[in-house]
């Protein structure tokens, strides 16, 4: 499908010349990283969603990384991660430091791929965030399983493939995977009673955001309860037939460190830093707030700004980076 470049797009990247001007003016010669690169990107018709997580995913330096790498690397075909690739390597090798850059390419392939997101409704950026990361996580898995059969890598008989058919882990799980243990447990001996693990992707998310605390089940709840240990953003209002937005506020650190963990945990007391918030704004619009070489940037589609450090209450998605 062909993405259209209309009178208004057009315009809009015009005028981000002088937001661009202005951005570089706030911070600086100087102060400006080496090498690093701040553009905004073109909506094309509700994909401020699209735009939002993709730049939470560029300033996640790990994830730039290795999909840069991923540029360099001779592919067959195209899929969604060398169109993603393609717009990290755009971005990363501009002569300005600053401007606007259309991801035409990387929204065609996403149309083409699902048709969830091929028409301009407002879309949901943990649904999108979730499609993203399981997709590229299974075009390596693909790639790696075709070297393998094709010789190009030793077929191991410990890999996880052969033990138990389940695929190798990528450089996706190694970034982002962290495992959620679900224990019940006796109060008398502190025998435990059972225990699930559960792979997910370290993402926090004010939609379905877990605390890891402990709860006690007590009388008709010692061994169920159906008391949500969730704090969801959205709530089903009858009279409307539809999901609306909570707005109470939820305060959120700037640095975070997991309590209550397992015993199995290789390293508790790890720190996280907030590096990236994707926040509603309301009726479908989302933004992305960056931390960048110890400052903050807003990105609004094509827009970005240079901001104080601040809090918000329509955070939906909060990016924390390990500290080692």
């Amino acid at each position: 499908m062909e993405i259209p470049v209309t009178v208004s797009k057009f315009a809009s990247i015009c005028t981000m010349g002088a937001n661009a001007s202005t951005l570089e003016k706030e911070i600086g010669p100087e102060q400006f990283p080496v090498n690093e690169h701040y553009f905004g990107l073109v909506n094309f018709g509700n994909t401020c969603y699209c735009n939002s997580v993709l730049q939470a995913l560029y300033f996640c330096r790990p994830f730039r990384e290795k999909v840069l790498v991923c540029e360099s690397q001779p592919r067959k075909k195209e899929n969604l991660l060398t169109c993603l690739a393609d717009l990290f390597h755009s971005i990363a090798t501009q002569k300005k430091k600053v401007g606007v850059i259309p991801p035409k390419k990387f929204i065609t392939r996403l149309w083409k791929e699902n048709e969830l997101f091929d028409n301009i409704l407002q879309q949901d950026v943990h649904e999108f965030l979730n499609y993203l990361l399981n997709t590229i996580a299974d075009i390596l898995q693909e790639e790696r399983k075709q070297e393998k059969q094709n010789g190009h890598l030793p077929n191991d008989n410990t890999d996880n493939e052969n033990n138990n058919n389940t695929p190798d882990p990528t450089w996706v799980h190694e970034i982002f995977q962290e495992t959620l243990t679900n224990e019940t447990i006796y109060l008398t001996c502190g025998k435990t009673i059972s225990s699930k693990d559960k792979d997910f992707f370290f993402f926090f998310f004010f939609f379905f955001f877990f605390f890891l605390r402990r709860k006690t089940l007590c009388s008709e709840y010692k061994y169920y309860c159906e008391e949500p240990l969730h704090l969801k953003r959205l709530k089903y209002m009858d009279q409307f037939h539809r999901y609306t937005k909570l707005s109470y506020q939820v305060i959120f650190s700037f640095k975070l460190c997991l309590f209550n963990t397992s015993g199995y945990a290789t390293n508790p007391d790890r720190m996280y830093d907030l590096v990236a918030v994707v926040v509603h704004c309301g009726r479908g619009h989302y933004i992305a707030i960056v931390e960048s070489h110890d400052f903050w940037l807003l990105f609004d589609d094509d827009v970005v700004e240079k901001i104080d450090a601040q809090n918000s209450e329509s955070g939906y998605i909060l990016s924390c980076q390990s500290q080692d």
